[in-house]
């Protein structure tokens, strides 16, 4: 009893002692925001003729490690990454090396933000263990500039590689050969600088690489690339003038066509993938009374063929892209999911009509014929409604056709499509159809006047202004100018905050063209305005714009 009554008081001593201690914790205080120092490294940074597989860091406080595959940059590139211990809190790190090093080179290993302390994550940034496996350490550096080529904002992390430039190089090397020195952007810039560099000349190529791999894959990566050679010397405390910017862009990939499936009773889908400018697609060991159509799908990188009359077990489909001619049998199936397509006629535009585009129907099976004199529009209401005259045209894939006809802001119209006013390729016809549009009264709308100039910027012309959302992926409102104005006048946009991008359309084709590394093609070039407008109704803003290469 004596025993329980003396255990029960220490229990409740204990209690009220935390419970006091509880209450007297201070709570606030400075947060601690000093980075870890480090204290020792073995061997020291900066040593030469290292022969060593381990390195040893020690910190004045615990540290640990984060996203150290991204973080940690080696250059040269070692085949096998290094085994950085412990994996837990430790005043140590211990970094073992696992590749045989090259020998009379300079090794930088920049561990970027990745070291922090345990307790707040203060980062050791910027942190380089530099060693040489040579007699000296090489001191020569050289910076410059990443920016994505069409984006409004630059990939993190971007790989940035140097490959000498000698009677060994050729452009095949960056998709099977590691280069000689790299660097990256990291999470936060669009810069980039290499330090302790070997005199010489070099070709300077920046990759998004995700693969992390240090190679070129066209098919994931995004490749940035300067045309000639940089050369690398001693500036002797001069500035190094000229600061290179390397336009990081998508290649499109080569052209790859794949095998085509039956996707309705009388239609074959074909997918791809690349350029096809140049792709022709034609049934063949078919009947003299076989007929097909081809048209793109608006949505993806799809093939649609059409064909007449139903074929009964298969049917062999050649797709030639310049001289390579693929061929493929399709086997034909009856199945109940596979149905006839059914022709849908729908408006072009769900919302109101914009002043500067042209109404049309789309139609999901290419149109072989259009009766014009059944469509009718007309303005107003009943018995004062006005006939309003149009021209009609048909887009090449037949799969819209546009009413051309004059317009004002503030207007409605009533467009009346009756039965059999297109007939598709199998000879469907469309049902009655009646649709009302309005466009916008000016007071609804935006006016933007642009004065574009110049800072060492030759411009050239055609340009396309584009109006995108905010983050520059959807373009709302597009401009095309044949010629150089004192102001570009923008109208009639539909008010909301946008971002702006100006192309210049150097092929004079109407949209962005990318680049091509083994055509050592760059890509059309793009301004952004670089700040966020807000477009307000019945407003008329002007804006000046001074380009920068």
């Amino acid at each position: 009893m004596r025993k329980y009554l003396y255990f029960t008081t220490i229990v409740l001593i204990a209690l009220g002692l935390w419970q006091c201690a509880r209450r007297g914790t201070p709570t606030g205080g400075p947060k601690d925001e000093t980075p870890p120092e480090l204290l020792l490294a073995t061997p020291p940074s900066g040593t030469t003729n290292f022969v060593g597989k381990k390195i040893r860091l020690r910190f004045d406080e615990f540290v640990v490690t984060k996203d150290l595959r991204k973080q940690l940059i080696i250059s040269p590139p070692m085949n096998n990454f290094p085994t950085i211990l412990p994996n837990s809190a430790s005043k140590w790190l211990e970094i073992r090396i696992t590749d045989t090093l090259q020998a009379n080179t300079t090794y930088v290993l920049n561990f970027g933000n990745s070291i922090q302390d345990y307790n707040e994550n203060n980062p050791y940034r910027d942190f380089k263990y530099v060693f040489s496996t040579g007699q000296t350490i090489d001191t020569l550096w050289y910076e410059g500039d990443v920016a994505d080529a069409f984006e409004p904002t630059t990939d993190n992390f971007v790989t940035v590689m140097l490959y000498p430039y000698n009677e060994q190089y050729n452009d095949s090397i960056v998709y099977k050969q590691k280069p000689l020195y790299v660097t990256n952007t990291l999470d936060s810039l669009n810069s980039f600088a290499f330090e302790y560099l070997k005199e010489g000349k070099y070709k300077l190529i920046a990759l998004k690489d995700k693969d992390n791999n240090y190679l070129f894959n066209p098919k994931s990566d995004k490749i940035g690339f300067l045309e000639a050679p940089i050369s690398v010397h001693d500036l002797k405390g001069q500035s190094q003038g000229v600061y290179p910017k390397l336009r990081l862009f998508k290649e499109v990939l080569p052209y790859k066509a794949s095998r085509p499936w039956q996707a309705a009773t009388n239609r074959i889908s074909l997918g791809y993938e690349g350029a096809t400018h140049s792709l022709t697609v034609k049934p063949i060991g078919v009947g003299d009374d076989f007929k097909y159509v081809v048209a793109k799908d608006p949505k993806k990188d799809t093939l649609n063929i059409w064909y007449s009359p139903k074929q009964k077990d298969s049917l062999v489909i050649a797709v030639a892209h310049q001289q390579k001619v693929d061929t493929f049998r399709v086997r034909l199936r009856e199945s109940k999911d596979i149905k006839p397509d059914s022709l849908r006629i729908e408006k072009l535009f769900s919302a109101d009509l914009p002043m500067n585009k042209d109404f049309g129907f789309k139609s999901n099976i290419p149109l072989a014929k259009v009766d014009a004199s059944k469509i009718k529009i007309t303005q107003g209401k009943d018995s004062l409604a006005k006939k309003i005259d149009f021209k009609g045209e048909l887009s090449a894939d037949k799969l819209i056709y546009y009413l051309k006809f004059d317009k004002k802001n503030g207007e409605r119209f009533n467009i009346q499509l009756l039965p059999k006013a297109m007939v598709d390729f199998f000879g469907h016809s469309n049902d009655s159809l009646k649709v009302a549009i309005s466009t916008k009264p000016l007071e609804e709308l935006s006016v933007l006047k642009l004065a574009i100039k110049g800072e060492g910027v030759a411009l050239q012309f055609p340009i396309i202004l584009q109006l995108t959302d905010s983050k520059g992926k959807e373009v709302k409102e597009t401009y095309r100018f044949e010629k150089p104005q004192d102001l570009y006048i923008l109208q009639y946009i539909t008010p909301a905050k946008y971002q702006l991008r100006l192309i210049e359309d150097r092929n004079d084709n109407g949209k962005w063209d990318t680049g091509n590394f083994l055509k050592h093609l760059q890509p059309e070039r793009v301004w952004f305005l670089g700040k966020e407008m807000e477009l307000r109704a019945n407003w008329e803003i002007e804006e000046n714009w001074l380009l920068k290469d």
